[in-house]
């Protein structure tokens, strides 16, 4: 095993992560506000019921597969830095740069960003004083408002937290997963037991496998049937909500250098927790259309799911519940996403791939210059209030950096068959070579469907390119070139 990742004041990670840790980061950082809202626009794009639970089994099944081929990767490679350091390793040097390039500008921080205002907007609900109503400051089309402060709030104070040390940060995480799975696990409960509806289920189960698109027609919602092809394609684009409902199940992997035993728990931790993550989306969702009829579904105010179905057995106290939920839900979140994301930075830096600061860790063992660059830039993206067209814009290339980490695990097995593999991929090829065509399935459907969600994406990812080449020639003109240390 390699040794442990240290900076040059002597300070080293430490390994005092637990599988259950794991199981709680990885769940964590899964459960955020998706699971409330997405349902809505899954029932708007596939209709019938039986489409609408199949996006959410498939999105599932994706998700523990890469889960169990990453598991692969974490065993070879048990070092801070995750996916970045597969895509180093198994393809190429630049392409973990444009991973690495990618997530700090967007995929990591614009969805801390995102979770933070979804907290604020939500905690509005209960304290309407800081609502996005009250705007601070106007000028042309940007705006600053409070619900923009408190979701900066929560990101720098999540920052401070996780730079006073990976226990703290631990503890949080822990506390937050726990309430919120278990929150869900009873709303589950009551919607089955308290407001669950027969007429409802058998109504919403009747035409189950007849597929439409929920379209609004003078300010009311009909049926526009859809077959063949566009089926397939509108299952792809439908399963885009899912599976970002469900991402940064990788998230443990940034983290490898301070897990006991990485090589074992990685894997585990991912399998366990997707698969957790994922039953319990599936239960909700059979709450969901146990309680309200597709069309409510589908029509839910602001897509707010999860508080339609409260509101039918909670009464009016019901949507505050939601409310409270979600808050949970994504301060833990992105105590998960705060607490990893850094570590990704820290190796780069150490390859000589971004500030070099950012590659060396403080007295308590954890990269607070990363912490502190990944914090200040989320709250920039919080302020601009384009992190949701960001998002959207990297959804297509988050998966096809997914598929090129698994294509890696392929590779690998040709170029490294004799490197140290605590862990094989389970069900070798097959598994790996099914999330791939999937992915590509879906990724040809947002081309079809969606090409704004693709080119602006694209074109983000390859501005990295030449600022990979600007950090290699200062690395060669430098005399004493950066060294990755693990």
């Amino acid at each position: 095993m390699a040794a442990e990742a240290h900076s040059s004041s002597g300070a080293q990670f430490q390994r005092s992560l637990r599988l259950i840790d794991g199981i709680m980061l990885v769940s964590g950082v899964m459960i955020g506000s998706g699971i409330f809202i997405v349902s809505a626009e899954i029932a708007r794009t596939v209709g019938g019921t039986g489409y609408l639970m199949l996006v959410w089994i498939l999105s599932g099944v994706m998700t523990v597969i890469g889960a169990v081929s990453y598991g692969e990767l974490s065993g070879m490679f048990p070092h801070a830095g995750g996916q970045y350091v597969y895509l180093r390793e198994a393809l190429h040097p630049l392409l973990g740069f444009l991973y690495g390039w990618a997530f700090f500008l967007v995929i990591e921080t614009g969805t801390i960003a995102a979770v933070a205002v979804a907290f604020a907007k939500y905690t509005a609900y209960l304290l309407p004083q800081v609502g996005e109503e009250h705007v601070l400051l106007h000028l042309g089309d940007f705006m600053i408002n409070r619900a923009q402060l408190l979701g900066i709030a929560m990101i720098l104070f999540l920052t401070y937290v996780n730079t006073r040390g990976i226990r703290t940060g631990k503890w949080i995480q822990f506390i937050f997963t726990l309430a919120k799975i278990l929150a869900l696990l009873l709303l589950v409960v009551l919607g089955l037991w308290v407001g669950f509806e027969p007429r409802v289920w058998q109504l919403n189960w009747q035409h189950a496998w007849q597929a439409f698109q929920w379209v609004s027609q003078n300010e009311q919602m009909a049926q526009q049937s859809v077959s063949g092809v566009m089926l397939v394609g509108l299952l792809g684009v439908a399963m885009v909500g899912a599976l970002f409902s469900s991402d940064a199940w990788n998230s443990v992997t940034f983290i490898a250098a301070e897990i006991k035993r990485p090589e074992k728990n990685i894997g585990r931790s991912m399998f366990l927790g997707t698969l957790l993550v994922t039953l319990v989306y599936i239960l909700c969702n059979m709450m969901y259309v146990g309680v309200l009829p597709m069309q409510q579904i589908a029509s839910a105010p602001a897509d707010r799911v999860a508080s339609a179905a409260a509101g039918q057995f909670l009464g009016h106290i019901g949507a505050g519940i939601i409310a409270a939920m979600i808050m949970i839900s994504t301060f833990g979140c992105n105590n998960g996403l705060v607490l990893s994301g850094a570590r990704v930075y820290y190796t780069m830096a150490r390859d000589g791939l971004f500030f070099a600061p950012a590659g060396k860790l403080n007295a308590k063992g954890v990269p607070a210059v990363a912490l502190w660059l990944q914090g200040i830039w989320a709250s920039l993206l919080c302020i601009s209030g384009k992190y949701s067209d960001l998002l959207n814009y990297v959804i297509f290339v988050v998966l096809i950096f997914y598929v090129l980490t698994i294509l890696g695990i392929i590779r690998l097995r040709f170029t490294r068959p004799d490197q140290y593999r605590p862990y094989r991929a389970f069900g070798y090829p097959y598994l790996p070579v099914l999330y791939i065509l999937m992915a590509l399935c879906i990724c040809v459907s947002l081309l079809w469907l969606r090409p704004d969600y693709t080119w602006p994406g694209l074109i983000i990812v390859l501005v990295g390119i030449p600022v990979y080449y600007g950090f290699i020639r200062r690395q060669k003109t430098s005399s004493e070139p950066t060294k990755t240390a693990f």
